[in-house]
């Protein structure tokens, strides 16, 4: 069972920062094994791989992901929201550019926090907290801001998909904090989401029409075996155990960092520009992750 802990330890802080990193660096990864595989065949494969993983590391670990212990319905409805979260993430993209549906796809943070506030309880957060999430997602804007013109009709089904995507991953993440899921090994959580999206996934490829693989290059794979290693396998498997442990509202602070690392991750692999509204950006980021989590003065 998970030791509830009602505030982020540096333990906890430092790891966040890391996954945040390896999630921006995976945005690259996409873009790159886009040339060789099709996005959603991609997330499939990663989800197949990934799972595989899993199931291979609890063997290994001792750990038995098919016993009866209460959490079959709500692991399957966290695996039905997680696979329909990564569908309408990169469905989305079709329609709106990246530089946008970021903006909305990072309205998660405060679904997660309303919804802590609401149904979980001891993860309250105070006004300065809300302050803490608003500075962090003025660094968001900063950022990405200027893609925010006037929408097409197709831009704004683009937003709406990458809105109902910040929904679905607002709900895994309190369905599993709020249910029997919180209570099990972080590898049976993972496991249920990797499960459900690689049996789901494919068949949304199919209804998009995706060509599949197109070219399996070297570097396609790299990019593939980053995704599925590092990203679904290694990096969730902290981030169901951080969920578990710690509070939501105050974690989910630290994912406004994930599309700023995206940007330098581009800057520096693919020669992207960089805006110089980064830097006001990347600060404004820093301070509310600050005050969502400074610790509250002694009386």
């Amino acid at each position: 069972m998970n030791e509830r802990r009602t505030h982020l330890d540096s333990a906890a802080m430092a790891l966040m920062v890391v996954l945040c990193a390896a999630w921006g660096l995976q945005q690259v990864a996409i873009k790159v094994a886009n040339a060789g595989i099709s996005p959603v065949w991609q997330a499939s494969l990663r989800s197949i791989g990934a799972a595989l993983l899993v199931w291979a590391w609890a063997a290994a670990k001792g750990i038995r992901l098919f016993e009866r212990d209460g959490t079959l319905a709500a692991g399957l409805l966290s695996a039905a929201l997680f696979a329909g979260e990564f569908a309408f993430i990169y469905w989305g993209l079709d329609y709106t550019a990246a530089s946008r549906g970021v903006v909305f796809l990072y309205t998660a943070p405060f679904m997660i926090a309303l919804g802590a506030h609401w149904f979980l309880p001891g993860e309250r957060l105070r006004p300065r907290q809300w302050l803490g999430l608003a500075c962090a997602f003025a660094g968001l804007l900063a950022a990405f801001g200027e893609s925010l013109g006037l929408p097409t009709r197709s831009q704004l089904l683009g937003d709406g998909m990458l809105l109902l995507a910040a929904v679905l991953w607002a709900a895994t993440t309190l369905v599993i904090k709020g249910s029997a899921l919180a209570k099990v090994s972080p590898a049976k959580t993972l496991f249920y989401q990797l499960a459900g999206s690689a049996l789901t996934l494919p068949f949304v490829s199919l209804a998009l029409g995706e060509p599949g693989i197109i070219a399996l290059t070297p570097l396609v794979l790299a990019s593939l075996a980053y995704q599925t290693v590092l990203v679904a396998f290694a990096s969730y498997l902290a981030w169901f155990w951080l969920v578990a442990t710690y509070p939501a509202g105050r974690l989910a602070a630290f994912s406004f960092l994930t599309p700023i690392f995206g940007v330098l991750a581009g800057a520096l692999l693919l020669g992207e520009r960089i805006s110089p509204a980064l830097a006001v950006a990347l600060g404004l980021v820093a301070f509310g992750i600050w005050l969502v989590n400074r610790p509250p003065r002694a009386p």
